[in-house]
């Protein structure tokens, strides 16, 4: 790849901050810029990498002016997505941004129209298609051990106690955040996604229920899919409902499945037979990064370990620095990231229409077709 520089503005300095050591060690890292509002955060997390005065922000429509900037890296609260989304492609800059892309179909389709109009790219920064789980089993799947895909089950389930998520959360409507859990059962089979029946289950304490007028404790889905067969059943969970927080996805084949630990760092599962079981712990995946970012896929390269994201995500499976190398590369090579405006598009009007469809009484549903290509 060419030694070209890109130079890079963050705004969002929780979670965000993470990313700083990423793009300055990528040999295709030019400057970072910083933005946050609150000024003493801004000045403590500039001192700590090093960023210099005239690259810290507090207003995000500044940043977004600095004409030595090429691209923009949102991670900030949910419905901030959106609007800072359309006001850095605006603004001539290439835009990531960290899940979900918005909260509305219509909010998803501005953001496509307004990438392909000003001809700037999109990436929706998805963490789990680049966990050492997901690279894993791709990998298998790529090489046929799977045999014929049969059935893929996935399931996003967090309950958000702790502290450190903001108020912005409470009630928020499961699927609206569907991603982490939707993303890999997209990619796996890679068809678009045609429709969704949602069912709502338990319900929320009426102090969560009445923010988002969303009742629902617990939403499991089943999704069609185009050209295939195969039926991906998928559940969510924010509040209310106790267990460890899982990310998680079950590939079944008609030669080998997958089951994903049920306990942090109690084995997964590969089965090769009626009674052939295996547990499998899947392996790093710094191998396939840049020299100079390969170290950012351990869990200790994390520097904030009290951040929430990183308390109940456990460093989000080491996927970090793969966000940033292919958004990096795609932006050097000129050509459309991996998880490009349409694909992310695809994947968050899925969530999307589940709520809509669990909100009309498991009404199917007909997801928005983007062009969703594999």
């Amino acid at each position: 790849m060419e030694e070209k520089k890109i130079n890079v503005g963050i705004v969002g300095l929780g979670f965000g901050r993470e990313f700083i050591p990423i793009y300055q060690k990528h040999p295709n890292g030019g400057k970072v810029a910083i933005c946050t509002r609150n000024p003493e955060t801004l000045k403590s997390v500039g001192d700590q990498f090093g960023i210099p005065e005239d690259l810290r922000y507090t207003d995000y429509y500044e940043m977004i002016k600095n004409d030595e900037l090429d691209a923009i890296h949102i991670v900030t609260p949910i419905l901030e997505h959106f609007p800072q989304t359309i006001a850095a492609l605006e603004a001539g800059k290439h835009t990531a941004c960290t899940v979900p892309m918005a909260t509305s179909v219509e909010e998803c389709k501005k953001i496509v129209e307004t990438s392909e109009k000003v001809g700037k790219y999109y990436m929706m920064m998805e963490t789990s298609l680049y966990t050492r789980e997901f690279l894993y089993v791709k990998a298998l799947q790529d090489q046929g051990k799977f045999g014929r895909i049969q059935f893929v089950r996935s399931d996003h389930m967090q309950n958000m106690m702790l502290s450190g998520w903001g108020d912005y959360w409470r009630g928020f409507p499961p699927f609206y955040y569907g991603t982490h859990a939707l993303s890999p059962v997209i990619e796996l089979i890679g068809k678009r996604p045609k429709s969704v029946i949602c069912h709502g289950s338990g319900h929320l304490s009426a102090d969560k229920a009445e923010k988002y007028n969303s009742p629902w404790a617990v939403e499991t889905a089943t999704f069609t899919f185009e050209d295939t067969d195969v039926v991906a059943e998928s559940s969510r969970c924010l509040f209310e409902t106790i267990r460890q927080c899982r990310e998680c996805f079950d590939l079944y084949g008609t030669e080998m499945s997958f089951e994903w630990e049920s306990v942090i760092d109690d084995g997964h599962v590969i089965f090769t037979g009626i009674d052939d079981a295996e547990k499998i712990v899947c392996p790093d995946t710094d191998a396939l990064l840049p020299e100079q970012i390969s170290a950012f896929t351990k869990r200790e390269a994390i520097s904030d370990t009290t951040q929430a994201s990183f308390r109940q995500g456990i460093g989000h499976g080491g996927s970090h620095p793969h966000l940033v190398h292919q958004f990096l590369s795609a932006l050097v090579e000129d050509r459309q990231p991996s998880v490009d405006a349409r694909t992310s598009a695809t994947i968050t009007c899925a969530g999307i229409c589940a709520h809509e469809s669990a909100m009309q009484g498991t009404k199917r549903i007909e997801i928005p077709d983007f062009g969703f290509k594999k």
